[in-house]
């Protein structure tokens, strides 16, 4: 069986291979639109959210915009997504914030952006490293499960999961190596209906 250096050598040269372009999945124009749309995607599909972004920041896609709007009008959209109730108090909430506090513009810190309602560490991780090109490696489903699968982790939780992948990848990866290994999960390693014949990356760094 390859040892973890191996392991992680062969994953980084395969992903590359396979995605040597990432293109962020969530249609956006600048941190603000990426912050929302991140905030969309929480139990719900890239492709749903970018289905329903235009018609919201087609209305607002400034915090100015986004803080004259009423919850219900912004639910009424957002609602397609899932935990319409909660995301819509979120996305008003979080704009009127960033009007008072950050003058209107998404700030460029990890705890300023956790502060923020309906902000968590993943999509704080997020906004860091698509948007302002922090070295970040937030940690999503498809992340957790292929790093079990590939063992370089106990899978105990996502922070778990996302210390060790900071461990064993080089940081100047991490912001397009995260979004590879979420490309790589959909493609060849999904949750339901896995088949190792595919999924060939974890059929090599498994091999006995």
């Amino acid at each position: 069986m390859m040892r973890k250096d191996q392991k992680v050598k062969y994953i980084i040269e395969q992903l590359e291979k396979l995605y040597p372009e990432t293109l962020i999945p969530l249609n956006h124009n600048d941190p603000f639109t990426l912050l929302i749309a991140v905030l969309l995607s929480a139990q719900c599909t890239d492709q749903r959210v970018n289905l329903v972004t235009p018609h919201l920041f087609k209305l607002a896609d400034t915090p100015k915009k986004m803080a004259t709007l009423t919850q219900l009008e912004i639910e009424k959209i957002v609602r397609p997504c899932g935990l319409g109730p909660a995301k819509s108090k979120h996305i008003l909430e979080l704009s009127k914030i960033l009007l008072v506090q950050h003058n209107a513009k998404v700030p460029q810190s990890f705890d300023e952006l956790e502060a923020l309602p309906g902000v968590g560490h993943k999509t704080a991780s997020v906004v860091m490293a698509q948007a302002f090109g922090v070295p970040a490696f937030p940690v999503d489903t498809h992340i957790h499960r292929l790093m079990i699968r590939w063992n370089l982790t106990s899978g105990k939780n996502v922070v778990q999961t996302e210390r060790d992948a900071k461990k064993l990848f080089p940081e100047n990866l991490w912001n397009k190596l995260h979004l590879q290994i979420i490309f790589y999960g959909r493609e060849f390693s999904p949750a339901r209906g896995h088949n190792l014949s595919k999924d060939f990356i974890t059929a090599e760094v498994t091999k006995r």
